[in-house]
C-alpha cells in the first residue's frame, strides 16, 4: 500500500496484521514502515481494536454492533444490496439504508469503524438542545413567552411566519423541557413565570394519582354520542379550582354547545354536600333540556353525585383518571378564569355577585366556535325555545 493512505483502506488482513504486531510490543511506526502506510494509520486501527473489545456487542437490541457494521463493509465490497446485507444480519433494510446513508451514501467508501466512532459520539449525553443551536430560534421564543404566548401557540405562530425556514421549527413539548428540565435549561428560566398557569414543575404525562373509587360512579364511556358531537346542548362539564393554601374553592361549568360559563361560591367549604348544594343552586334549576348531563373528574368532592342525580334528575358521568382532555372546554375556561382568579390567592374573598360579573365576561366575548356569536347569546336562544331546538 503506497505511503500516506488512510487507514480505511487497509484490508482486513493487514489491519489484522497490524494488531498482531502491536500486541507483540512492536512500536507503531515500525509497523508503519512495514505496511507503507502512515503511522498514523497505526494508531488508527489500535483505537479501533480497543473500541471493538469494549463494545463486542451493542448495547441493545436496536444499535448496530461493531461487528454488525463490519459484517455490512463485508457485503458492501461484495456488491451485495441493501436487502441482501439486511436479510444476511437479520435487519430491515431501512436500517442498512440509513447506514450507509449517514456515511455520505457512497457505498464503497463505508468505513466500518469511523461509522462506530461517529454513532458512538452521537450517542453521547447530554446533546445540545435546538435552542442552544440557533440563536435566532431562541430569541423568538422568548420574545413569544415574553407576550405571555403559551408554547403551542409559539410552534404555530413560528411555522406559520415560517413556512419554508427549518431552522425557525420547534414543537411545543420542547419549549416545554428547556423551561422545565434543567439539563435542557437554554430558555431563562424566570421565563417559566410568564406561563399562563404559573407553574413551577411539570406533571410527565401518564402520570395517575391514587384515589379511592367513587361509589357508583358512570364512567364517561358510557356518555350518549350526543354528548361528544355537541349536536344537543343541556351537557355541562364541571370542576373546581382552588384557592391558596387549598382553603378555598370556587365550582366552574360550562355548557359544551354554547360554552356557556356559570360559577359558583363555596368558600372555605369542599365538602360533598356544599358542592352538591352549590351545584343544584346553579343548573338545577334550569329547563330540563338545558340541564341534561354533567360530567367531572374523579375528585372526592362529588362522592355524594347520587343524590345530586336523584334531586335533580341531572346524570353524573366521571372522567379517567389523569384525563383532564375528556373535559376540554371546561380545563380552558379554567385557564381563562385564572386571570381573574389567580393562583394562590384566596378564593373566598369574592362573593357570588363577584363571580357572577366574571362570569358575565366571559359570557359577553365572541367565540369563533359559535360563528363569533357570545355564550350568552346562544343561551338566551335556547332559554327563549321551549325544547331548546333539540
Amino acid at each position: 500500500m503506497a505511503k500516506g493512505r488512510r487507514y480505511r483502506w487497509l484490508s482486513p488482513a493487514n489491519r489484522r496484521l497490524v494488531e498482531e504486531r502491536l500486541a507483540d510490543g512492536v512500536l507503531p511506526r515500525v509497523i508503519a514502515v512495514e505496511l507503507g502506510c502512515s503511522k498514523r494509520t497505526v494508531v488508527r486501527v489500535r483505537a479501533d481494536a480497543v473500541l471493538r473489545r469494549q463494545r463486542r456487542r451493542s448495547d441493545s437490541g436496536f444499535r448496530l454492533s461493531i461487528e454488525e457494521r463490519i459484517e455490512i463493509a463485508m457485503r458492501v465490497a461484495r456488491d451485495e444490496s441493501n436487502s441482501e446485507i439486511a436479510r444476511g444480519l437479520g435487519r430491515h433494510r431501512s436500517t442498512i439504508g440509513k447506514e450507509l446513508a449517514r456515511c455520505g451514501g457512497k457505498r464503497g467508501h463505508y468505513a466500518p469503524f469511523a461509522a462506530e466512532r461517529r454513532a458512538r459520539k452521537l450517542a453521547c449525553r447530554p446533546k445540545e438542545t435546538k435552542l442552544s443551536a440557533s440563536p435566532r430560534l431562541l430569541a423568538a421564543v422568548e420574545t413569544g413567552l415574553g407576550r405571555q404566548w403559551s408554547p403551542q401557540q409559539i410552534s404555530a405562530k413560528l411555522r406559520v411566519d415560517h413556512p419554508d425556514d427549518q431552522e425557525m421549527r420547534i414543537s411545543h413539548e420542547t419549549i416545554y423541557q428547556s423551561l422545565f428540565v434543567q439539563s435542557r435549561g437554554a430558555l431563562r428560566k424566570q421565563l417559566t413565570g410568564e406561563l399562563r398557569t404559573g407553574r413551577k414543575s411539570r406533571k410527565p404525562q401518564g402520570t395517575v394519582q391514587n384515589r379511592g373509587r367513587i361509589a357508583g360512579m358512570v364512567n364517561i364511556s358510557e356518555r350518549p354520542a350526543e354528548v361528544e358531537d355537541r349536536a344537543v346542548p343541556g351537557h355541562w362539564e364541571g370542576d373546581t379550582i382552588i384557592g391558596a393554601g387549598q382553603h378555598s374553592a370556587v365550582v366552574t361549568l360550562v355548557e359544551r354547545q354554547t360554552r356557556f360559563v356559570m360559577l359558583a361560591r363555596l368558600g372555605n367549604g369542599r365538602g360533598t354536600e356544599h358542592v352538591i348544594d352549590a351545584l343544584k343552586a346553579r343548573i338545577g334549576q334550569l329547563p330540563a333540556h338545558l340541564a341534561r348531563s354533567l360530567t367531572w373528574d374523579q375528585g372526592r368532592e362529588l362522592s355524594a353525585h347520587q343524590r345530586f342525580t336523584d334531586d335533580t334528575g341531572i346524570q353524573v358521568y366521571f372522567c379517567d383518571p389523569h384525563s383532564p382532555w375528556q373535559r376540554g372546554s371546561n380545563e380552558n375556561t379554567n385557564g381563562l378564569l385564572r386571570q381573574y382568579l389567580p393562583k394562590g390567592t384566596d378564593l373566598s374573598v369574592h362573593d357570588q355577585d363577584a363571580l357572577d360579573a366574571i362570569s358575565d365576561s366571559l359570557n359577553g366575548r365572541p367565540r369563533k366556535t359559535l360563528g363569533w356569536a357570545t355564550p350568552a347569546e346562544k343561551m338566551a336562544e335556547l332559554l327563549a325555545t321551549p325544547s331548546g331546538g333539540a
